[in-house]
């Protein structure tokens, strides 16, 4: 393969290469993707690692200024750049070592190998004519813990071609460091990796030249995916997966966490839109312990649970309702918030949506004839129980069809339909989702027409919110029968 060839960029399948090669782009300063960075910028770049390399490589990993040398025990352990041995023993020549040799041997090890050094194979991402076979030193290897950190008997490692090789070495620039696992966010939306990937190698630039942390150093990884979205202007066109990894000698790891399409550009609107910015910061709030920041909990939920984005946000709301809560600006746009996560990111059947809607906004007017909480403080309770719920209604419904609606006119307080959407069993129907739009129904209803309880059992309100969470906490472990976690 030419000289130009071995210094041609291409994306491959693997996420952590395609995460070097944007990496590489970016340091050769160029605004277009890898496969268009031409051979002068490919050396550039490679000149850009080298150096930085060289500099960290006589910096000790506790002093100061020797970040970048603590962080490459992640990704090149024994290497050149941090073997502990590199300042030891004597030269071939029988002299000691001085800086200048450890300076030396990261050029050789960062250096393409001789033509004749290479060894007729393909490489195992691009297929392109290998340069030599690569393992646990030079590369994040496989998802397997036994495979990823050792070279099995009788094998060489894996075979690679030289750039596909260079963008394992740009791969710490496009991370979010922290000395022991990295986190990195990689897409096949091509647009955000670019943009996220270049925006993390100006801030790992400074790191590299200064020794200092940046001011982002410590934010929790799923709040550093939430801040990539934020600040990405382009709709999300794939998924946005995680990855957390670790290939030093010691707690190795890799583990991978996905952000569905959907809920990635729902995230990405959210944070971004000031029509949205009230409700996300209601919905922030909503999440909020007394050990974690909202936004934290948000985050996790977002990557690991989503449906309790939902759950938490409907708990926050009736809170707010049942304690006479004055933020109503607030309180209307967290609701309109959940809704459209229902419909955006759980893509619910409009038709289903209006149906509880319809319901709900008939149990608000009934609800409203009450001038204490306790028929509110029962349906909420009842949420979660699908025998207590169905009584309720049903008891509701007697009283409905005793009384004349004009706005409503002969129709029942709830369909055949309605009845499917929050007591059908069937794997394929998430009650659960149903009966909190349902309650976010009711509340908005009562909000729309002024309702407010008396201050008559504000202590009863504290023991069932708590009983509620504990509820929730149970019910999204386990899973009630016939209902979705």
């Amino acid at each position: 393969m030419s000289g130009e060839e071995q210094s041609r960029l291409v994306l491959t399948s693997h996420p952590l290469q395609r995460l070097g090669a944007h990496a590489l782009a970016a340091l050769a300063e160029t605004k277009d993707g890898p496969e268009e960075v031409d051979a002068a910028g490919f050396q550039s770049a490679m000149r850009q690692v080298i150096l930085d390399a060289e500099r960290a490589s006589v910096r000790e990993s506790k002093a100061p200024d020797g970040f970048w040398q603590k962080a490459s025990l992640s990704f090149f352990p024994n290497s050149p750049m941090n073997h502990p041995g590199r300042r030891k023993g004597k030269t071939a020549d029988g002299r000691a070592k001085t800086d200048a040799d450890v300076r030396e041997a990261v050029r050789s090890w960062l250096t393409i190998p001789a033509p004749s050094r290479w060894p007729a194979v393909g490489c195992v991402l691009c297929g392109r004519e290998a340069v030599g076979f690569f393992g646990k030193r030079d590369v994040v290897l496989a998802e397997s813990e036994s495979y990823r950190n050792s070279t099995p008997r009788g094998h060489e490692g894996v075979a690679l071609c030289w750039p596909c090789l260079c963008c394992f070495y740009a791969l710490p620039y496009g991370c979010q460091l922290t000395g022991g696992s990295s986190v990195a966010l990689h897409s096949l939306d091509e647009g955000f990796v670019r943009r996220t990937v270049r925006d993390q190698v100006r801030r790992n630039q400074r790191l590299a030249l200064t020794g200092k942390e940046s001011d982002r150093h410590s934010e929790v990884r799923e709040v550093v995916a939430l801040y990539a979205l934020k600040h990405y202007s382009e709709r999300i066109t794939d998924g946005v997966e995680l990855l957390v990894f670790n290939n030093n000698n010691r707690g190795q790891l890799l583990e991978s966490h996905e952000l569905q399409q959907p809920l990635a550009e729902w995230l990405r609107k959210t944070t971004r839109l000031s029509g949205r910015r009230r409700g996300f910061q209601a919905l922030v709030m909503a999440h909020a312990t007394k050990q974690l920041a909202g936004i934290v909990v948000l985050a996790r939920n977002a990557f690991y649970t989503p449906t309790r984005v939902v759950t938490t946000g409907v708990n926050h709301l009736a809170d707010c309702l049942m304690r006479r809560s004055k933020d109503y600006a607030g309180t209307r746009a967290l609701a309109d918030l959940l809704k459209s996560f229902v419909t955006e990111v759980m893509q619910m059947n409009e038709k289903d949506l209006t149906e509880i809607r319809a319901t709900a906004r008939k149990l608000g007017g009934l609800l409203n004839s009450a001038t204490g909480r306790g028929p509110l403080r029962e349906l909420r309770a009842h949420l979660r129980n699908s025998t207590q719920l169905r009584s309720w209604m049903t008891r509701h419904a007697v009283l409905w069809a005793g009384a004349p609606h004009e706005e409503f006119g002969d129709e029942p307080l709830m369909s055949t339909r309605l009845a499917v959407l929050l007591f059908d069993p069937s794997p394929d129907n998430p009650t659960w989702l149903h009966r909190d739009l349902l309650f976010v129904g009711v509340l908005e209803e009562l909000a729309r027409l002024g309702w407010r309880a008396k201050d008559d059992d504000e202590e009863k309100d504290d023991e069932v919110a708590v009983q509620m969470h504990e509820d929730d906490e149970k019910f999204m472990k386990e899973g009630e029968e016939g209902d979705l976690p």
